[in-house]
C-alpha cells in the first residue's frame, strides 16, 4: 500500500507531501488545478520516460520519492527478496531528473536500472488512466484484460515457453534451408580439397621435419668437406695441428715447473685442453663419417616439400600450418554433412514442438472460455447498473489449430456489446457511443481489479462522460472496492468524490510570475463544501450545502 508521496520541484509542484491511507480516497480540485500531477509524478517513481520538461523552471531537479508497506506473502516482498533489495516491510523508490535530462532510479537507498523500477512497480501500483476506454478497442488489450481476470499465468507461460521452443526450431530450419544451396556447393569444393590433402596426408609437425632434414641432406657435402678440415686444423695436421701446439706449450711450462710451481694450475688446464681437443676431433670425425648423404632419400624429401610448399600456396595458408588447416577443413566437411542431417531431424522436433505448443494453447484457451463466460455475466449485470439496462455483452474466442504459433497462443477475441432491444451484439466500438464506451470500459476495470493482487489502484478520471444515478453507482462501485484495497480516484463528479472514505482538494496559486499546485487532506466541514462547490459551481447556495453533507451520510 502507499503510505506517502513526496515530490520536490516537479513541472508546477514546488514541494508536496501525502499522506495516505487505505480504503478509497478521491482527489478534487478545479479545472486545470494539476489534479492528476500526483498521479504523473508517481509514475516517474514507478520508472515511467522522463525528460527535462518534468523539472520545475529555474531548478536544478526534480525528485520523487514514494513509500509503500509491503507483506511478506505479497509478490512485490518476494520480487525485493530475489533482487535483493529488500528492507524489511517496506519499499522505498526514488526518482531524480536533472534539468538537463539525466535521471537516476533508487529502491531502498540503492540506484537501480528505470527497467528495475518497471519490474517491479506492476506489483505495487495499478493506473486505470481516462483513455482506458480507447485502449479498450484493441483485441491485443481486451485479451490481456482476459488473461489478467483469469490469472492463470502459468497456462500462458507454459504457451509462451512451448512457442519459444518452435519458434527457435523453425528459425534454425528456415537458415538451414536458405543456406542449403550454398552448403552444396561449399561441400563439392571442400570435397576436392579435403581428398587431395588426404592423398598427400602431411602430418603435424610432419613439415618441420622434412624442411630441417632436407635442409642437411642439400648441405651435407659442404659439412663433410667443412668438418674433415676442422678435424685436420684440431689434430690430424703434423705442422699446424691445435692439439701438437698445446702439447707444446704444454711441455716447455711443465719445464719451468721447478723455477716456479704456481705455473702448475696452467699446465693442468692446458693438459685438460688437449683431451678436450682431441674428443671434439674424435666427434667431427664420427660426425663426418655417420652423415646420410643418400641421395634418394633426397630426392623424396625434395619432392615432398615441394608439394607441400604447392599446397600451401593454393590454400593460401603457411606451409608448417598446412596439416592444421587440413584438420579445419575436414571438420566443416563433416559440420555441412550434420547441417544436412540436421534438417531431417529438424522436421521431426518441429512437428513434435507445434504439437506440444497445441496442446498447451488448446488448454490456455479452455481456461479463457471459462473466465470469459463468468466476465459477460458480470460485464452485463454492471452495465444494467451504469443505466444501460437493456446491454449485454460478450467476449468471443474464436482459436484455430491453422493459426501460426504465437506467444499469446491461438485466440482470437473480440468484445461486442447491444446497447438496445432488438440489437444484435456488434463489435464494441461500432455499437457503443462514447458515454456507454466509457461506462462499459469503467465496469470492466472496476470488476477486474477485484481479481488482481496490486495492492493500489489508481482510476484518473476514469468517470468522464458520465453523470447523475450513474456517477452516483461508480462511486459506490469503487467505494466496494475500496473496502477490499487502497483506491486512489481523481474525479469532478461529486457523486464519485463523496464515496471516498477521505478526499483530497488540488488547487493552483499564482503570483503572476511562478505558480505553484498544492494538494491537501479535507475535514469533513472542508469536504462539504467542496462537494458543494462541485454541485453548485460558484454559486453555493444553502440547499446545495444541505444537498452536499446528505452525500457524505
Amino acid at each position: 500500500m502507499l503510505t506517502q508521496l513526496t515530490i520536490h520541484n516537479f513541472a508546477i509542484v514546488k514541494f508536496l507531501e501525502l499522506e495516505l491511507k487505505s480504503g478509497m480516497t478521491t482527489v478534487t480540485g478545479e479545472t486545470g488545478a494539476g489534479k492528476s500531477i500526483a498521479i504523473d509524478a508517481l509514475g516517474l517513481a514507478l520508472g515511467s520516460r522522463a525528460d527535462a520538461s518534468t523539472v520545475r523552471p529555474g531548478e536544478k531537479k526534480a525528485e520523487i520519492s514514494a513509500i509503500f508497506t509491503v507483506e511478506a506473502s505479497s509478490l512485490a516482498y518476494k520480487w525485493l527478496v530475489e533482487h535483493e533489495l529488500n528492507n524489511e516491510d517496506e519499499c522505498i523508490l526514488r526518482r531524480v531528473i536533472t534539468a538537463e535530462g539525466r535521471s537516476k532510479g533508487y529502491i531502498n537507498g540503492i540506484p537501480v536500472p528505470l527497467q528495475q523500477l518497471k519490474s517491479l512497480s506492476q506489483f505495487l501500483v495499478q493506473v486505470h488512466g481516462q483513455h482506458a476506454h480507447q485502449a479498450l478497442l484493441k483485441p491485443e488489450i481486451q485479451l490481456a484484460i482476459l488473461d489478467g481476470y483469469a490469472s492463470h499465468q502459468k497456462l500462458q507461460t507454459n504457451v509462451r515457453d512451448s512457442y519459444r521452443t518452435w519458434h527457435n526450431l523453425s528459425n534454425e530450419e528456415k537458415k538451414l534451408l536458405q543456406n542449403q544451396q550454398q552448403r552444396a556447393a561449399r561441400q563439392q569444393l571442400l570435397q576436392y580439397q579435403v581428398s587431395e590433402l588426404d592423398e598427400f596426408a602431411l602430418a603435424d609437425g610432419e613439415y618441420s621435419q622434412i624442411e630441417a632434414e632436407h635442409k642437411l641432406l642439400a648441405n651435407s657435402t659442404e659439412l663433410v668437406q667443412e668438418c674433415m678440415s676442422c678435424v685436420d686444423t684440431l689434430y690430424e695436421n703434423e705442422d699446424n695441428a691445435i692439439c701438437n701446439m698445446l702439447q707444446v706449450v704444454t711441455h716447455r711450462l711443465e719445464n719451468l715447473l721447478d723455477m716456479d710451481p704456481k705455473l702448475k694450475s696452467i699446465t693442468d688446464t692446458l693438459q685438460d685442453a688437449v683431451v678436450l681437443v682431441e674428443e671434439a676431433g674424435n666427434e667431427l670425425r664420427s660426425y663426418t663419417d655417420n652423415l646420410d648423404r643418400d641421395p634418394q632419400q633426397f630426392e623424396y624429401l625434395d619432392e615432398r616439400l615441394g608439394k607441400a610448399l604447392e599446397l600451401a600456396r593454393k590454400h593460401q595458408v603457411p606451409a608448417d600450418h598446412l596439416a592444421t588447416h587440413h584438420h579445419m577443413l575436414k571438420a566443416e566437411l563433416g559440420n555441412i554433412a550434420g547441417d544436412d542431417e540436421r534438417i531431417d531431424s529438424i522436421k521431426i522436433e518441429l512437428q513434435a514442438s507445434q504439437a506440444k505448443y497445441h496442446q498447451q494453447a488448446e488448454k490456455l484457451s479452455l481456461s479463457r472460455q471459462k473466465y470469459a463466460k463468468q466476465l459477460n455475466k458480470l460485464i452485463t449485470a454492471s452495465m444494467h447498473e451504469l443505466s444501460m439496462e437493456n446491454g449485454c455483452f460478450k467476449m468471443v474466442l474464436e482459436s484455430s489449430e491453422h493459426k501460426t504459433p504465437n506467444p499469446q497462443g491461438l485466440d482470437n477475441i473480440d468484445f461486442l456489446v447491444s446497447t438496445n432491444p432488438g440489437q444484435p451484439l456488434q463489435a464494441l466500438g461500432k455499437v457503443a457511443s462514447g458515454g456507454e464506451l466509457s461506462r462499459i470500459s469503467l465496469a470492466i476495470q472496476v470488476i477486474t481489479a477485484q481479481k488482481i493482487s496490486t495492492p493500489t489502484l489508481i482510476f484518473d478520471e476514469v468517470d468522464v462522460g458520465i453523470s447523475g444515478k450513474t456517477a452516483s453507482i461508480v462511486g459506490k462501485l469503487l467505494r466496494q472496492l475500496g473496502d477490499k484495497t487502497q483506491v486512489m480516484c481523481v474525479t469532478h463528479l461529486p457523486q464519485v468524490a463523496s464515496k471516498g472514505h477521505q478526499q483530497m482538494f488540488v488547487s493552483k496559486t499564482t503570483d503572476g510570475k511562478t505558480t505553484e499546485t498544492s494538494m491537501k487532506a479535507l475535514t469533513k466541514e472542508m469536504r462539504i463544501a467542496e462537494l458543494a462547490r462541485l454541485l453548485g459551481g460558484d454559486k453555493i447556495t444553502a440547499s446545495t450545502l444541505n444537498n452536499a453533507a446528505e452525500m457524505l451520510v
